[in-house]
Order: C-alpha cells, then structure tokens, then sequence
C-alpha cells in the first residue's frame, strides 16, 4: 500500500525566505522517502535591517505579510497536510521580531517559531546527511547563512559538538562582524578538529550550491580548497555589476556570495580540511524531516 503526503518547510533567513514543499512516500515494509516537490525563493533581506537598526522596516514587514499570504496559497493549492515556519538570527535579534510573528499570524494565520541558533542546528542535523556521510570519517558540517553559520563536528556519524557564530553574509556585508567573533570561531573549530588526523568539510547554504552547480562537479564529488580559493579571487576580482552581468549570478546573490566563501574558506583552513563535500541538504529539509518523526511541533494547514 504506497500513501503520498504533503509537508512543507517554511524558512525565514537573513538574506532570504524559502517555502520547500516535499512529498513524505509510505510504503509497506519499507523507509519513507522524502522527495521535494517544489521550492520557492524570496530575497527579502530582513538582516540588512535588523542588523543596522534592530528593528524590521514597514517595508519588509509588508513584503513578509506579501510572502507568508503566497505561501498559504501555495501550500493550499499543493495539499499540504502540515508545515512548519521557522525564523533564525534575523527575527531572532529584531526588537519587533515576535510582534510581527504575531502580526503575520493574525493576518495570514501562519505560525512562525523563532529558533535558537543551537535549534537551527540541530534542526539541520536531521537532515538526510547521513546518507552523504562515510561513517570511517571525520567531517565539520558548516552551514552559512545571512545573520549566523551553524558548525558542527561529526566523527564516525556522530554528532560530537555543534555551535553557532554571528558570522553571516548579511553581517559581514555591512561590516558588523567583530574581529573577537572570528577568533572565537577560529579557536573552537582548532579546539573541536585537532584531535582528529584528516577531516573533511560538508558544506550546506545556497552560495555553496550555486558555487558547486558553477563548478560542474558530479553530485557526490567534493571541491577542493585550492578550487574555492581560486574562485573566491575571480569573484573579487569583478566588480557587483559585472557578477551579475558576466557571472550571471541573482543581484541578490552577486554581493553575499563573496562573504560566504570567505567563511567556508575559513573553516576548511583552520580545520586543515582539503575538500569540500556538497549535499543539496538545509534548514527546510530538516524542517520536512523534524516534522514527519515529530521531534518539534507542527501546524496543520
């Protein structure tokens, strides 16, 4: 007997608000698969506000009412069963961050939680990673976003330590990271790695998988660092019109891309890390799957 249900993942980022809606396939005997059905991308940028202001502009708070209104209608329109929104660093630092989760409610009847940073990442865990993972090997799973990246050290497919940092491509955009936060980050991925010979780094966040789809690598095969490095020097060496133009990359993708690399750059050299591995898994697919095992709570549509 094969039973079809449809979940759907809301994630409110730094740099932008994504609506994954996934088919969860039962079948008799055997593990259900999860397969995305549709994914939908807004680059409303609430960290270029909240960051700089504390507070989310009129402006963005009408675009989110806007987003949250087409997502009720898509899911709608979909059969979606149940769905999840989850706001991070954004909401999370904003003054008026819960008022306008009530506001959206009250408008659009769509409930948004706002997570922890430790939350995100554990919500992130729960995706299919391990099914990219070698359980013989060490790997530090980073995951960058607009207002904070989520790192976590995962030796023999355990989980061994996990912690997020500021460090995020909106933040460093606007030149609002401190020097004592890298160092922080830099002390604890040395602390966390160096008791293991040879790690390598997943990477999850839409800059590394625009990076990987540019690179033309076969799903499963990693970039190396001297690849990353050599593309982090040719994005910097064009100026943001030409990244759009010459590049072909999203205006809103063209400016955050830079700082992303910066970070994964990072985390690969203090880890002593030489390839990067790129699993098409993030927050929503955690979401989907945090949902249908129903570690957090859910909403039905």
């Amino acid at each position: 007997m094969l039973s079809i249900k449809k979940y759907a993942a809301i994630d409110i980022g730094s740099n932008a608000v994504r609506l994954l809606i996934a088919n969860i396939i039962e079948e008799k005997g055997k593990e259900a698969r999860f397969k995305k059905s549709s994914l939908v991308r807004v680059p409303v940028r609430l960290g270029a506000d909240v960051f700089l202001d504390q507070n989310i502009s009129d402006f963005n708070i009408e675009r989110m009412i806007d987003t949250m209104k087409a997502f009720k209608l898509l899911m709608k329109t979909h059969n979606v069963v149940k769905y999840k929104a989850c706001a991070t660093s954004a909401m999370r630092e904003a003054i008026n961050g819960k008022e306008i989760s009530a506001l959206i409610y009250k408008k659009t009847k769509i409930r948004i939680d706002i997570i922890e940073g430790e939350e995100e990442a554990a919500i992130i865990a729960a995706t299919d990673l391990n099914s990219y993972i070698d359980k013989n090997k060490t790997y530090l799973y980073v995951d960058v976003g607009g207002g904070s990246s989520e790192f976590t050290v995962i030796n023999k497919g355990e989980t061994v330590t996990s912690k997020s940092f500021k460090i995020g491509t909106v933040r460093l955009l606007n030149d609002i990271v401190k020097k004592e936060t890298w160092n922080e980050l830099e002390v604890w991925i040395k602390k966390n790695t160096d008791a293991f010979e040879k790690i390598d780094v997943i990477g999850s966040g839409g800059n590394i998988n625009k990076i990987f789809k540019i690179s033309g690598k076969p799903l499963g095969k990693p970039l190396t660092y001297f690849y990353l490095t050599s593309y982090y020097n040719t994005l910097q060496s064009y100026s943001y019109e030409e990244r759009i133009t010459e590049l072909d990359l999203n205006q809103d993708r063209a400016d955050v891309i830079i700082p992303a690399t910066r970070i994964y750059l990072s985390a690969m050299k203090w880890s002593g890390a030489k390839d990067i591995y790129v699993p098409k898994i993030g927050l929503s697919d955690g979401i989907i799957k945090s949902i249908y095992y129903d570690t957090v709570s859910s909403n039905t549509q």
